[in-house]
């Protein structure tokens, strides 16, 4: 069902829709010295806060959607710094595949793996397990889905037409 609502979108963006600028301050992804897209980021969160753009949530869905993908299967967590976002043509394509090997992820688990500890997102805390994780994604995805629509119908709905 999360799926089908971040879907919904994905399908009607347009080029234009990924780097729309909603305020006057934002997070976006900009491109670095070798050319790749790197998102705006800041270890503490400013004040006031940035209004992040489609392309900055699409990044950040990469990244953890990535990370917790690494955790899942064992391999070793990639830093955030090492997630670029593949711009305007090929990121709905990376994101389908995110979630195809998600499912592969969840289709390989048994009813006793849920129950194991996991550490991420959670850090070194003995009360979380892979199940809190799962559950987590899915809020994660849920939450990046609705803020990518409502700035896509802010968009196609004219508002903030000055910018």
């Amino acid at each position: 069902m999360t799926w089908s609502l971040l879907d919904l979108h994905l399908r009607a963006l347009v080029p234009e829709d990924f780097r729309w600028e909603p305020a006057p301050l934002v997070w976006t992804v900009r491109p670095g010295p070798d050319g790749s897209w790197l998102p705006d980021w800041a270890d503490t969160e400013p004040d006031p806060i940035p209004a992040p753009t489609i392309a900055w949530f699409t990044w950040h869905i990469g990244w953890w959607w990535s990370v917790t993908l690494d955790h899942a299967t064992g391999r070793p967590a990639r830093d955030r710094t090492d997630v670029h976002w593949p711009g305007e043509a090929e990121v709905v394509g990376w994101l389908y595949d995110l979630r195809d090997r998600w499912r592969e992820v969840l289709d390989g688990y048994r009813e006793a793996d849920l129950d194991v500890p996991a550490v991420f997102p959670w850090g070194d805390t003995p009360d979380r397990t892979v199940a809190h994780t799962v559950a987590w994604v899915n809020a994660e995805l849920m939450k990046n889905a609705a803020e990518i629509g409502q700035l896509r119908m802010l968009r196609a709905a004219g508002m903030f037409a000055d910018r």
